[in-house]
């Protein structure tokens, strides 16, 4: 037994999926967030300034007593994960190996679709992850920048989501596939948007979902579960307004995270 933080991190609030997944997976864990929202996009960000980023994430995370780490981001989890196990002495999971494998499983036709960031898409790392699974699955990613933002500011659901989602998803037409990876935490929030323009004959994968998954089964295959919950079982920290990312927060976690909430200095790590 482990009574020690699960830590998650991402570049806002998309990382809120992983954490929505977790509450309900692990009741009994504690967790410490960190949404970096004062420089949240890093999908648009070089490699070495993603690496700059997760590096000080991490150190941040690193000041409260943590068990396992979550990246929940993709554009971490394609371009600095290995850095960062490289760099730090704790176990770390991102979230390209568990959505590449819930994908690969869920696909009928062997055809599937992948969406992220610029900087994700760029890596390949899900094409390679699939591959590795299944060198016979044909893979085609596409860049949808403008999601990231769309979801930030509370208009997963708007007409202008749609229309630009429509714009993006074209690049699937006559591709056939039938399971789609949302490759970034933030994705989820647009899953009503995506389906209304992919239809409902396409699985979506979300990648909160599949990597709350498979911290659970690590927890467990380590016989490293929470036995008591820690009196702040819950904690939020944001490197900028907390009355933004509470909005959000508030409606997709569906409870009051108000108290839980701090505004950090992340510079400082």
């Amino acid at each position: 037994m482990d009574n020690r933080y699960i830590g998650v991190f991402d570049s806002g609030v998309g990382g809120l999926t992983a954490v929505k997944e977790l509450i309900k997976k692990l009741p009994g864990e504690n967790i410490v967030y960190f949404g970096d929202t004062g420089r949240v996009p890093y999908g648009t960000r070089s490699n070495e300034t993603i690496i700059k980023y997760a590096v000080s994430d991490m150190n941040f995370l690193k000041t409260h007593d943590i068990k396992l780490v979550v990246i929940a981001c993709g554009t971490v989890s394609s371009v600095a994960i290995e850095t960062l196990k490289s760099m730090f002495n704790i176990p770390i999971i991102g979230v390209v190996e568990p959505t590449a494998k819930a994908a690969a499983k869920a696909t009928k036709n062997k055809k599937i679709g992948i969406i992220g960031t610029s900087s994700t898409v760029a890596s390949g790392k899900y094409e390679q992850a699939i591959g590795e699974i299944d060198k016979d699955i044909f893979v085609h990613s596409i860049a949808c920048p403008m999601f990231v933002p769309l979801a930030e500011n509370n208009m997963a659901d708007s007409e202008a989501a749609y229309l630009i989602a429509k714009e993006y998803l074209s690049g699937f037409d006559g591709m056939d596939i039938d399971t789609l990876i949302l490759g970034c935490t933030h994705y989820p929030l647009l899953k009503n948007t995506v389906r209304r323009v992919m239809g409902d004959n396409v699985a979506l994968i979300d990648a909160g979902k599949s990597t709350a998954d498979f911290a659970a089964q690590k927890l467990r295959d380590e016989n490293s579960f929470a036995e008591k919950k820690a009196d702040e079982q819950y904690k939020f920290f944001v490197s900028d307004s907390v009355d933004g990312f509470l909005n959000v927060a508030n409606i997709f976690l569906d409870k009051d995270i108000g108290k839980m909430i701090e505004k950090i200095d992340i510079e400082r790590y």
